[in-house]
């Protein structure tokens, strides 16, 4: 009863903002995305890293060794569970998609947060262990309050320079050679969606909720 009734809660909440929802197709847990969200993403065929088996964990492990050359030892940088943290306070989650040729690995890391925003996480069904039943806010930190942001953009650069050989690429022209045969599988979730959603938990719990601020 109580994880739906947060379920319903969320609901209300991106029904009364009407705040775009995506679903996207590597899955993880639910991410707030705003101008102070880094992404890092990899996208490598198979064989791209010698040695490495294309499978969630040892791609995890890979990935987590990269950032152990970014952030300085004093930060106490460990990749937890599925997470990035700064000892036992989460500022990145990870997710993956595996195919036949080709895995991505992306991270969303917290650069920065606004308070109210947390309101739209509600508390995982599966939540790691070391989380210990905290709140969001007392779970999560800024990244911001370890390291100057184009630090660390320089350092993840430096650091993939010794597994990669590096060439800048400006955005656009990349989208728009992408866009002619490019049919993406994430995807927006509709208002109308929401609102079946809507009815479908208030028919499993009769009560009276508004949708006003």
């Amino acid at each position: 009863m109580e994880r739906m009734s947060q379920a319903l809660s969320w609901v209300l909440l991106v029904l009364r903002d009407q705040g775009p929802v995506i679903r996207r197709f590597s899955g993880g847990g639910t991410v707030i995305v705003d101008k102070d969200t880094v992404f890092v993403t990899f996208i490598c065929n198979k064989d791209a890293i010698p040695g490495l088996q294309p499978y969630p964990r040892p791609i995890m492990s890979w990935n987590s060794q990269i950032y152990e050359h970014v952030f300085d030892k004093a930060c106490n940088f460990q990749l937890r569970e599925n997470d990035y943290v700064f000892g036992n306070h989460k500022f990145g989650g990870n997710a993956q998609s595996i195919t036949k040729r080709r895995w991505i690995h992306h991270t969303s890391f917290l650069w920065d947060y606004k308070i109210e925003n947390m309101a739209y996480l509600k508390l995982p069904t599966r939540a790691p262990e070391y989380r210990l039943a905290r709140s969001h806010t007392e779970f999560i930190c800024r990244l911001k309050d370890y390291l100057a942001r184009s630090e660390f953009i320089d350092k993840t650069i430096s650091a993939l320079g010794s597994h990669f050989s590096m060439e800048h690429v400006e955005l656009e022209p990349s989208q728009q050679s992408l866009a002619a045969d490019f049919v993406p599988s994430s995807r927006e979730i509709t208002m109308q969606e929401m609102e079946e959603a809507l009815a479908e938990l208030t028919s499993e719990e009769p009560a009276a909720y508004s949708l006003s601020k």
